[in-house]
């Protein structure tokens, strides 16, 4: 396979407000079965959508939001003609739709698709899918700990609703807290104090502790990787456990957590 480098293709990428993606690729000389194809980089799936011809050589494909992609990345290859594809490298990319979409869940899941360059400069697509989902959005970090507040898609709260701090790799039992919810909008706070060392992911239990675990994430704005971008401040904190350093990060999926280190 040719390195992206050596390869002239590139693919504009315009984001709509319902969720879906156009790429718009330049290639002379397609023949009539041109495709775009996304591979699933955690398995074997492919996605291949039709490239049909619309102006000044450019070849346009569509993934409307009605199309299913399953959660994960995606790498982008254009088949123009009868060889193998070839790998795609970002163009223009206009995601603005995606900065003020608000999806209605009323189909129980939330559908999230998001192109990006590679590290290597090649062109991805990060999908989520995720049903229900719980989009974390004010962060409110203080030296005694957390407050999350965020939306739910896709289902409604009971009045048992709670959130739990679960440590991602000790056995034990979540820590739960109440949540405030007003309609889909819910709020709680997060004491450092209860928490030990360790990584701890937060998930909502919109209907208590017979309901759905629901990781809060954020997903609804237009960067891929939310890690390197949203940083927040870390609280030194005396606990059981000894003193501690705090503070909650975005994992690599997007996904809220919080970080406990000793400080001996």
């Amino acid at each position: 396979m040719p390195a992206v480098r050596d390869v002239p293709l590139r693919a504009d990428c315009v984001a709509d407000s319902a969720g879906g993606l156009t790429f718009d690729v330049t290639a002379g000389g397609a023949s009539s079965t041109a495709h775009l194809v996304l591979r699933r980089r955690e398995g074997h799936e492919e996605v291949g959508l039709p490239l049909a011809p619309v102006a000044d050589g450019r070849l346009r494909a569509a993934l409307p939001s009605t199309v299913a992609l399953p959660e994960g990345r995606w790498d982008a290859y254009a088949r123009v003609t009868d060889d193998e594809p070839l790998r795609l490298a970002p163009g223009t990319t206009d995601l603005r739709a995606l900065t003020a979409r608000t999806p209605s869940g009323s189909l129980g899941h939330v559908a999230v698709r998001i192109p990006y360059a590679t590290r290597k400069g090649a062109l991805a697509v990060r999908s989520w899918l995720r049903a229900p989902h719980a989009e974390a959005g004010e962060l409110c970090v203080e030296d005694a700990g957390l407050t999350v507040r965020g939306r739910l898609y896709g289902t409604c709260f009971a009045p048992d609703a709670c959130a739990e701090v679960r440590s991602r790799h000790s056995p034990g039992p979540a820590r739960r807290t109440a949540v405030a919810v007003d309609q889909a909008e819910f709020g709680f706070s997060v004491a450092y104090a209860h928490l030990g060392p360790g990584v701890w992911d937060l998930w909502l239990r919109p209907h208590g502790e017979s309901g759905p675990r629901v990781r809060i994430a954020r997903l609804l704005d237009d960067v891929a990787d939310k890690n390197p971008v949203f940083t927040y401040p870390r609280a030194r904190v005396e606990t059981a456990y000894g003193p501690v350093e705090a503070g909650p990060y975005y994992t690599r999926d997007n996904d809220l957590s919080v970080a406990v280190t000793a400080t001996g």
